[in-house]
C-alpha cells in the first residue's frame, strides 16, 4: 500500500502516455511529506496501474460533442488512490492534489485537443475496514537501506 489505479476509456489509448502517467504519479506521490516531513508513501510500496476499459458508454454518446465541434468519442479517467487508514486530512488533500496535477500536467495535449471532450477524476480512499492485510516483498529491503 499505497496503491493507485487508473481506470481509462479504451478510447484514449492511442492519445495518451500511461506509463508516462504512472510513472509521474508515483513520482508524485514519493514527494508527499507528512506533517512531521516524514515520506507519507513507503518507496517500495508504491505501486500504480492503468487499465484501458475497451467496453464503455460516457454521457450522451457524443452528440454533444459532435455539435460543439468535437469529434464524439467521448474519454474518461478515473484514478484511485487508496492508502492504509491514519493519515491526516491535510495528507489525504495533499496526495489528491499532487495526483491531480500530476494528471493535468500530463494529460494536458488530451485536454487541449479541440476535438476531444475527456473526463478526469481522482479519489483518495482509505483501507479502514481491511479484515486482513498480508504483504511479502523484496522491493522494501531495496530502499531499507538508504
Amino acid at each position: 500500500m499505497p496503491h493507485v489505479v487508473i481506470l481509462y476509456t479504451g478510447n484514449l489509448e492511442a492519445h495518451t502516455d500511461m506509463s508516462g502517467l504512472c510513472r509521474g504519479i508515483a513520482d508524485a506521490m514519493l514527494t508527499i511529506r507528512a506533517e512531521d516531513g516524514s515520506q507519507v508513501f513507503p518507496t517500495g510500496g508504491t505501486r500504480v496501474y492503468a487499465y484501458p476499459a475497451p467496453h464503455h458508454a460516457v454521457s450522451d454518446g457524443g452528440a454533444a460533442g459532435r455539435a460543439a465541434g468535437g469529434d464524439g468519442d467521448y474519454g474518461f479517467i478515473y484514478i484511485n488512490l487508496r492508502m492504509g487508514a491514519g493519515r491526516s486530512a491535510a495528507v489525504h488533500k495533499a496526495a489528491g492534489d499532487a495526483i491531480t496535477a500530476c494528471a493535468k500536467a500530463q494529460l494536458a495535449s488530451l485536454f487541449e485537443h479541440p476535438q476531444k471532450h475527456v473526463g478526469l477524476t481522482v479519489q483518495v480512499d482509505e483501507a479502514p475496514g481491511q479484515v486482513y492485510d498480508a504483504k511479502h516483498s523484496t522491493l522494501h529491503p531495496l530502499f531499507a537501506k538508504r
